[in-house]
């Protein structure tokens, strides 16, 4: 049987190197790890999929918890045979990425936590993210996409990086992104199973990002047993689009320490 999930599977299962599987973020799809898979492929293998409701997959009305997209991949990835796995998960995706090894911790060999928090939502948080789904399910997603695009990427990222994540936000299905932010709302407290985490983590933010600032990192870097924080410079919530040669840079050296082991 097909795949539940669309996904991008590119390079292929390479000696000493372990597969990459990367989570998008809301409202995205897994084109916005582009400059991931162009640098990664050609050595490992590298999994984007496009989450329930988002890109080119299925979309389910309603709320979508985190522990259903955590159950998609983990479908996927068994699907695909893949056995054990570095795992990097980007603000809604990095969430997604916590429930991941909550759940499949043993096959994580490592996780790459970029621009994301891993505390519950407040009550005023929960309000909030259940009023947006309502105004994407009566306005679709373009005045939405309009007034958060300078939030999401910061003011000075290339035209080309903007014009990507604008697309990538007014291309998805309001249904999806609106039960998205209804499971969002309801996630649990990530922090204990960080705590836990055994495998080696790299924590990754934008310097202006204002969604996830720089102190969300550092708590996720003090609760990490084994992690190290980069920051990367001149860029906002999604530094791996708009700096990505920094980016991939600090990817690559986290990369490289797993696979020795």
């Amino acid at each position: 049987m097909a795949p539940f999930l669309a996904y991008e599977d590119k390079g292929s299962d390479t000696a000493g190197r372990i597969p990459l599987v990367l989570v998008h973020g809301h409202p995205f799809d897994h084109t916005m790890w582009a400059p991931q898979r162009e640098a990664f492929a050609p050595a490992r293998r590298v999994i984007a999929p496009d989450l329930r409701g988002y890109g080119a997959s299925p979309v389910t009305p309603g709320t979508t918890l985190l522990s259903r997209f955590a159950q998609d991949i983990e479908d996927l990835l068994d699907d695909l045979k893949v056995d054990t796995f570095v795992l990097a998960g980007l603000s809604m995706g990095g969430q997604i990425a916590m429930e991941c090894y909550d759940r499949l911790g043993d096959r994580v060999r490592g996780l790459v936590l970029a621009d994301t928090f891993a505390e519950p939502e407040t009550p005023a948080g929960k309000a909030a993210r259940n009023a947006v789904a309502d105004r994407l399910l009566a306005e679709g997603m373009r005045g939405y996409a309009d007034e958060v695009l300078l939030k999401m990427v910061a003011p000075h990222a290339p035209p080309a990086v903007r014009a990507h994540v604008h697309r990538m936000m007014t291309s998805t299905p309001p249904e999806g992104a609106a039960a998205a932010l209804r499971g969002r709302a309801e996630r649990p407290d990530y922090r204990p199973v960080l705590r836990r985490v055994t495998a080696p983590a790299l924590v990754v933010v934008g310097a202006d990002d204002e969604y996830t600032p720089v102190r969300d990192a550092q708590t996720l870097h003090a609760l990490l047993p084994d992690s190290v924080l980069r920051v990367i410079d001149h860029c906002g919530h999604m530094p791996n689009l708009e700096r990505p040669e920094e980016f991939n840079a600090v990817l690559g050296e986290f990369l490289e320490r797993v696979d020795a082991g």
